[in-house]
């Protein structure tokens, strides 16, 4: 039977369906990751010869070549069509094998799992310390990974390649299951010894002070302060730049400069700055974990979740 809207054949009853074995959707999803026949077929622990047999297969039932030689003559690219199976086979194989699996049993003292958690640099330095501190007391062979978010960090959580999303709720996608973690105030910080005293900031000495900014993607001189002062007529001047939360306290700590942050990353840093309230209305930041849906039910991604959010907590 021929699809109208793509103009190919398509399966049309379960005769057709039947011509679809386990093997051949393994074979399918081990060339959609690898992307490279040798490595698929090294995957699935079976000959190129019998990879390519089950290629051929694929593409009689699909109607569609599904995968093309990648212009580099290295490895395979997946055609439109191969890429649209891609999800449904994820969510056909996923059953496949809890059914196969039976109810998933985790014990933390016996685990020797690893938990990918994609994380910004500034809930990390709040909420590392707990989470590292629950999973090594508990989970004594288990291993975490904390990464910096990618820019495909959705489709990691869908493949199965990131456990966990911390960021802010602004980022929050539909798709995925979510969970409030913290929210957070602002500080400004400035050096011990600063020439203008440690008092209360008025936004007149606000205004005049040198800033300094960090600007995750690197070389911004503008953020949320600046759209505040904004909203008042105001501005500031941002004098220094930098992309990375550990050089703030060691920039502020041997400079004028002042900067506005996340109380909780400054809190930490008391005992060297002189902290004090910004004098501007600042929105909270609010901090939630995501997930994928297709990880809900796992025992031992559960259990990550809730370490995570006791550290939050804490």
């Amino acid at each position: 039977m021929q699809d109208a809207e793509h103009g190919r054949a398509r399966p049309s009853d379960d005769n057709d369906l039947a011509e679809i074995d386990l093997g051949l959707l393994l074979a399918l999803e081990a060339l959609l990751r690898e992307r490279n026949v040798t490595r698929a077929a090294s995957r699935l622990n079976i000959g190129q010869p019998a990879l390519s047999a089950r290629l051929n297969r694929l593409r009689q039932i699909f109607a569609d070549s599904l995968f093309v030689p990648a212009a580099s003559g290295r490895g395979v690219v997946p055609t439109t069509r191969a890429v649209e199976l891609q999800t449904e086979l994820a969510d056909v194989l996923g059953k496949l094998r809890r059914m196969v699996e039976g109810p998933a049993v985790f014990d933390p003292a016996s685990s020797q799992r690893t938990f990918v958690v994609a994380i910004h640099e500034n809930p990390a330095v709040t909420l590392a310390p707990g989470l590292v501190a629950r999973l090594t007391a508990m989970a004594e062979r288990a291993r975490l990974a904390l990464v910096h978010p990618a820019r495909d960090v959705v489709d990691q959580l869908e493949r199965g390649e990131i456990d966990i999303l911390v960021t802010g709720a602004d980022r929050a996608h539909g798709e995925l299951m979510q969970r409030p973690l913290f929210e957070d105030g602002f500080l400004s910080a400035q050096r011990k010894g600063h020439p203008r005293g440690n008092g209360p900031l008025d936004l007149d000495s606000f205004c005049a002070l040198d800033h300094l900014l960090i600007s995750a993607d690197g070389g911004g001189f503008s953020g949320l302060v600046d759209d505040a002062l904004a909203v008042l007529g105001r501005s500031r001047r941002v004098a220094v730049s930098i992309q990375t939360y550990a050089l703030a306290p060691v920039i502020l700590a041997h400079s004028d400069c002042i900067c506005t942050l996340p109380r909780r990353f400054l809190i930490r840093f008391a005992h060297e700055l002189d902290l004090t309230p910004p004098p501007l209305d600042l929105q909270p930041a609010r901090i939630v974990a995501l997930w994928h849906p297709r990880n809900q039910e796992d025992k031992g991604h559960s259990w990550l979740r809730e370490c995570l959010y006791q550290a939050a907590a804490a």
